[in-house]
């Protein structure tokens, strides 16, 4: 399932274009530019370490945003910023770790005692909680609180919209359909999850997973208390679980967090809770929120999606705004997917021809810049275990190798080019950019391409139907994905692994189906020790590459502002945004 991440869509004229490209794009934060007063971290300090550390309490945080929740409901959230924003009022039996850039990558204890105990065969995981836990109102947290919350996600006709990653792995054909029509007078009668007692939670898998624990924590495994339970009204005043709970909700406007007297400190690993109130401001106009960003009357984009066009312009020909920005990676790549089921493309010379021919410098403008994104030669994210600097058709040079891609052309028996389409969708145009950038660089070896543009919306149907991909002649393809956990397969496996090809919806555009492959994966679910996973992911992205299946644009990056009162300020890769939980204020106001 694709992250519901919201980005901006804005094209970046040529000025910003040429002033990103003098900002550079390295795959490591630097942090040697010169700052503003109060603030000396400098540009991209924030990607790899904590600005301005700081256990000061008090004060309001002050976000903003162009683009409103989609659901407070834990269960029903897809936005990754709204994940992010949870970790003010929801807990879960595991958490990523509140550190900057890899570290944040880790699992640690959250509601639960200790790491799991993992049963030899790896299909049986068991949690002990952590006493002293309570829900806003003073009721202690149980392990039927977190099974009933995780039963919700089973009623899509009630709860929608939300990750089903623990339905795929917990129903195991039971056809559980969640607790509002559950016939268990406890309502709690999921079968693969069980709870003997009321500090104890064990969940049985029909088979191996070593990407569960990250299933845990997802809100879609928070804590409900059932008396609570308003059902799909839930995200109107979800119960806090968290340091901060909701004094108001108003969609389409904003949200108010205070403190949670019930929260104690001392059970919670890593929240800093150091604001006495958080609040979230919904805005329609963007250059305004940018404006109140420059003047630090607002803190921080809540989106994290990057500044506007005319801000950036601003911010990058000023090295004293600069110092206080970050370019993180966000954990997507935008790609070109070349079709082996639409002629020629089922002949891999034909695909290297167009990898050897691409402008890849043209194709990074066309999204931006290198502030938008860093050229990337394979398709694992730089925040996900296994990922590396494999670059087999040098794409990250920045330029067409024109010899080669003619190489290539009479190796696939088409030595004066052929004809194809491009599928994009419209409503996306910095896709639409981007293809035009590619057809553009084509042309030089013959390589006729049409453009079409497609309803966005209709993407399950159009380019997620392998027959309509067929039947439409697209033999490439402009996407882009971002991972809903970060693991390798998290990312991958909906891209590559050929049992993930269905009829309607599809991910796997490339219709990749190497048993190999598919056997890599199986083995890194396998894995309990997330290095070994990794390699086999390096081994599979590899080999994704090798095949000439995708031809990667950027490793995306969004240019955000911060605050410099703003204390404890870091990335976390485990979002790509800043994470807004730890945040205070230096001034306390």
């Amino acid at each position: 399932m694709k992250r519901n991440r919201t980005l901006a869509v804005a094209a970046l004229a040529a000025t910003l274009a040429l002033t990103a490209t003098a900002c550079g794009g390295s795959k490591s934060g630097s942090s040697g530019e010169g700052g503003t007063k109060g603030s000396a971290a400098g540009f991209n300090a924030a990607v790899d370490k904590v600005v301005n550390p700081s256990d000061k309490k008090g004060g309001t945080l002050n976000l903003w945003t162009t683009t409103d929740v989609d659901s407070l409901d834990p269960g029903r959230a897809y936005y990754a910023s709204v994940w992010n924003f949870e970790r003010f009022y929801t807990r879960t039996l595991l958490a990523f770790d509140g550190k900057p850039g890899k570290d944040g990558l880790n699992l640690v204890p959250d509601l639960a005692a200790a790491k799991p105990e993992i049963s030899a065969d790896g299909k049986t995981y068991t949690f002990k909680l952590k006493p002293g836990l309570k829900f806003e109102d003073g009721t202690v947290i149980t392990s039927k609180d977190i099974k009933y919350g995780i039963e919700r996600v089973f009623a899509q006709d009630v709860i929608s919209g939300g990750p089903t990653y623990v339905v795929n792995e917990l129903d195991q054909g039971q056809n559980y359909k969640g607790p509002y029509t559950d016939t268990d007078p406890n309502k709690l009668g999921l079968k693969s999850v069980q709870t003997p007692d009321d500090t104890t939670i064990i969940f049985t898998l029909a088979k191996p997973n070593s990407d569960f624990p990250y299933l845990l924590a997802m809100g879609s495994a928070a804590p409900v208390p059932q008396k609570l339970d308003t059902g799909a009204h839930y995200a109107d005043k979800p119960v806090s679980s968290g340091p901060y709970k909701f004094k108001s909700a108003e969609p389409g406007k904003g949200y108010e967090l205070v403190r949670n007297e019930n929260w104690d400190p001392a059970s919670d690993p890593f929240r800093k809770a150091l604001p006495d109130v958080v609040k979230l401001t919904v805005t329609t106009n963007a250059d305004d929120m940018d404006a109140r960003l420059l003047a630090n009357t607002a803190d921080l984009d809540w989106g994290q999606t990057g500044l506007s066009q005319a801000a950036q312009v601003k911010v990058l020909q000023d090295q004293a705004l600069k110092a206080n920005t970050d370019d993180p990676y966000n954990g997507f790549i935008r790609y070109v997917v070349m079709a082996p089921t639409v002629a020629p493309f089922e002949n891999d010379h034909c695909r290297k021809a167009v990898l050897y021919a691409a402008d890849t410098t043209a194709l990074q403008t066309a999204r931006g810049g290198s502030v938008a994104g860093s050229l990337y030669g394979s398709m694992l994210p730089p925040n996900i275990l296994g990922s590396d600097d494999y670059d087999p058709w040098q794409l990250t040079k920045g330029k067409p190798n024109i010899e080669k891609a003619k190489e290539e052309l009479k190796a696939c028996g088409k030595p004066d080019g052929f004809k194809t389409t491009i599928a994009v969708r419209g409503n996306k145009p910095k896709e639409v950019n981007s293809a035009v950038a590619l057809q553009t660089a084509l042309k030089a070896v013959n390589i006729d391409v049409t453009v079409d543009q497609y309803d966005g919306k209709l993407n399950a149907s159009v380019i997620g139907a392998p027959d309509s991909v067929k039947s439409k002649g697209y033999g490439l393809i402009v996407m882009g994905w971002g991972a809903d956990y970060p693991t390798g397969s998290g990312y991958l496996q909906p891209l590559v692994d050929g049992r993930f090809i269905t009829t309607n919806g599809n991910n796997n555009y490339a219709e990749i189906n190497d048993p190999e492959i598919n056997g890599w994966f199986d083995q890194a679910a396998q894995s309990t020790d997330p290095a070994k996973a990794a390699e086999l992911y390096k081994k599979i992205n590899h080999k994704v590459a090798d095949g000439a299946y995708y031809l990667p644009i950027v490793a995306d990056k969004a240019l955000n502002w911060r605050n410099p009162r703003l204390t404890n300020v870091y990335i976390s890769d485990a979002f790509g945004e800043v994470d807004f939980q730890a945040l205070g204020v230096s001034d306390g106001k």
